[in-house]
């Protein structure tokens, strides 16, 4: 029988979310609903008031036939995330190379059983999603972190990584954008990460969930991380959603892609037994906000995180002497370490107290996110929400700073 970890973070954020007020948690880019998606069409672009622009579900969906439609996804999703992997790619890849998922942690899920091994040795960047080592160390397969520290700027070292490989090493996992720091691995650093790999014919596997959300970084940056899928290695395989950047985490449409015809043939043998086929209705919504909605829909979402960026800024420099962060480049969450005369708070009582006192709910980076020790006094807070739901939740916040926040013990 296999056996994993229970999932930390989504375990607490089922528990605690039904009583929070703000909700300060949350790792999507403020979700969207159909009519404002429709507003922000290209076509009504040119003609904002007009009753006959193409909305998301357009009326000849009404005819047709509900059956499984495509079993690896529709030939025009698969186009589209083909077409925008291959804008910066030496060889681009075919719809035949993407394979549609219902989410990026189902996409996750097929990747570890169709591609690892007991036995497969798998280095994986650290602090990340749980996923991303639990459910390989589940299948039998034995895990190195390779760790990253805020006093670093949660920057990787690729002298680490050589030491770390191994005869037996199959697997490099990379997050990027990064949860829960909102750090990115800059393209010098993601090139080296390539070239080693190929050097040891290791599999990269990268969760780019959070792309392309990049608030804080412009694609003119020499730095700016282009996907793996653009750096000429045909030993990689992604995940992407439409429910972070995209925020659109209701229709439930993720995707794997790789230009290794092997992996994804890999990943379509397990997604039969898992999947069949994702609902025809939420692939068109997915269709229509990457074919018709794209620009405006990440306009609309990179604009407001630097603008609530900038409130949890503000808050955090006002409180410097209990907080630091490495200030987020990427995606939408920050990792923010709580401190009383330079000993790390109890996370988790402090997550707990300001829940019950205050409505406001964030995520213990030690219980969410830490192995042993790890992570002490860190806590993740989500800021591409509401800026109402932002503002209110900082101004709760602040009150327990300055009337709970003395009282919280702190970690031995």
């Amino acid at each position: 029988m296999v056996k994993i970890e229970p999932f930390a973070l989504e375990h607490y954020l089922n528990d605690k979310d039904p009583k929070a007020k703000y909700n300060l948690a949350a790792s999507c880019a403020l979700p969207i609903s159909l009519q404002e998606l429709k507003s922000l069409s290209d076509s009504a672009a040119f003609s904002p008031n007009s009753d006959n622009v193409t909305p998301p579900l357009p009326t000849e969906i009404l005819s047709w036939s509900m059956d499984y439609g495509s079993m690896f996804g529709s030939e025009k999703l698969r186009a589209r995330l083909a077409s925008l992997y291959s804008v910066k790619a030496s060889t681009p890849l075919s719809p035949d190379n993407v394979l549609i998922t219902p989410g990026a942690s189902s996409a996750d899920f097929l990747i570890f059983h169709a591609l690892c091994d007991r036995g497969d040795h798998v280095i994986c960047q650290y602090p990340t999603y749980q996923q991303l080592y639990s459910q390989p160390a589940s299948l039998g397969a034995e895990i190195s972190l390779w760790k990253t520290k805020g006093e670093d700027n949660w920057r990787l070292d690729i002298e680490e990584l050589k030491g770390m490989i191994r005869p037996e090493t199959k697997f490099i996992v990379i997050n990027n954008p990064q949860n829960p720091t909102g750090a990115i691995i800059p393209r010098s650093t993601l090139e080296s990460i390539i070239q080693i790999a190929r050097d040891h014919s290791i599999t990269v596997i990268s969760d780019e969930v959070y792309r392309p959300l990049f608030h804080s970084i412009s694609p003119v940056d020499e730095e700016f991380p282009p996907s793996v899928l653009s750096l000429g290695y045909d030993n990689v395989i992604v995940s992407g959603s439409m429910s972070k950047a995209y925020s659109l985490a209701g229709i439930r449409v993720g995707w794997l892609a790789s230009p290794n015809n092997d992996l994804i043939a890999a990943c379509k043998n397990w997604r039969s037994y898992t999947t069949i086929s994702v609902s025809q209705l939420d692939e068109q919504v997915a269709s229509y906000a990457l074919n018709e909605c794209l620009h405006n829909l990440l306009k609309r979402n990179n604009g407001l995180a630097k603008h609530n960026l900038g409130l949890l800024e503000k808050f955090i420099e006002q409180h410097r002497w209990a907080c630091e962060w490495v200030k987020p480049v990427a995606g939408s969450v920050a990792f923010v370490k709580f401190s009383k005369m330079g000993r790390a708070v109890d996370g988790e009582v402090f997550c707990q107290r300001l829940l019950e006192k205050e409505g406001v709910l964030i995520v213990p980076g030690s219980v969410c996110f830490g192995k042993g020790e790890d992570f002490k006094g860190y806590v993740r807070i989500g800021f591409v929400t509401e800026t109402k739901v932002l503002e209110e939740g900082l101004e709760r916040l602040k009150a327990f700073m300055m009337e709970g926040f003395e009282g919280l013990p702190v970690c031995k």
